[in-house]
């Protein structure tokens, strides 16, 4: 039997935008780091249009529109990012929560307590045939919401497990990672595609891989920081190595 294929890998490249921002001008350019990520091997490009701009920037996303792999546009569900989104018309879209205080995004989006926020948008997406995830928490009652709001993905948040690995926390981490690996089988069970991301680096990657639910890998600011010792390219390449020697681990679903 062959080896399933393993998750496809997204690379965000907001903080290339970051280190742009942070002196102004236009480098280093986050669509050329883009093209160097998709010539080693990336399979589609991430980028999350913030509401106050303070990475990637509305030309920035009408040129990696124009790349040859898939975009992912990472966005808050408001009417302004979603005008935007239909006029782009970017491969993907994932709903994340967004506060201007947060130094990124931090938890799931609830998509039960924000139902009637959503549905709107999620329809709208849909109809202009952009892909539509839901970055949430693993948890049963978010997934069912996701199932309930008519979105066809989810990304589950990797970031609290990843946490609890840093901390030193044994026994959080093993409860994280379990919630991680439930909620990705029930989703699969219920007809939607299953994502991961936030916080991964090679060996978290490497381990999350390993989940044969999970279907794509969204990564970025681990890379970035990589790319800073050993060039983007070689990032993404090791990160892909990774993820081949998780899927490789992978035991066969049900």
């Amino acid at each position: 039997m062959s080896e399933p294929a393993p998750p496809r890998l997204g690379v965000n490249v907001d903080h290339v935008a970051t280190i742009r921002n942070a002196r102004g001008g236009c480098h280093p350019d986050p669509v050329f780091a883009a093209e160097i990520a998709i010539a080693a091997g990336a399979h589609g490009i991430t980028a999350h249009l913030r509401e106050d701009r303070r990475h990637i920037r509305d030309e920035d996303i009408a040129r990696l529109k124009l790349l040859h792999k898939p975009l992912n546009l990472e966005m808050a569900a408001t009417s302004e990012m979603t005008v935007i989104a239909l006029a782009t018309k970017p491969h993907a879209a994932c709903l994340v929560p967004e506060r201007r205080e947060e130094r990124t995004t931090e938890g799931g989006l609830d998509v039960v307590a924000r139902r009637s926020e959503l549905v709107d948008v999620v329809a709208a997406l849909g109809e202009a045939k952009i892909r539509v995830s839901l970055f949430i928490a693993p948890d049963e009652r978010q997934v069912e919401g996701a199932v309930a709001l008519g979105a066809p993905v989810i990304e589950i948040h990797t970031g609290a497990w990843c946490d609890a690995i840093a901390a030193g926390e044994k026994a959080r981490r093993a409860a994280e990672f379990a919630r991680i690996s439930a909620a990705a089988e029930f989703a699969f069970q219920l007809g939607l595609e299953v994502h991961a991301g936030h916080g991964l680096d090679y060996a978290t990657a490497e381990t999350i891989a390993a989940l044969p639910r999970v279907v794509e890998l969204n990564i970025g600011h681990f890379l970035i920081g990589e790319a800073i010792v050993v060039g983007l390219g070689t990032a993404v390449e090791h990160m892909l190595g990774a993820v081949r020697r998780g899927r490789a681990k992978a035991k066969a679903p049900p």
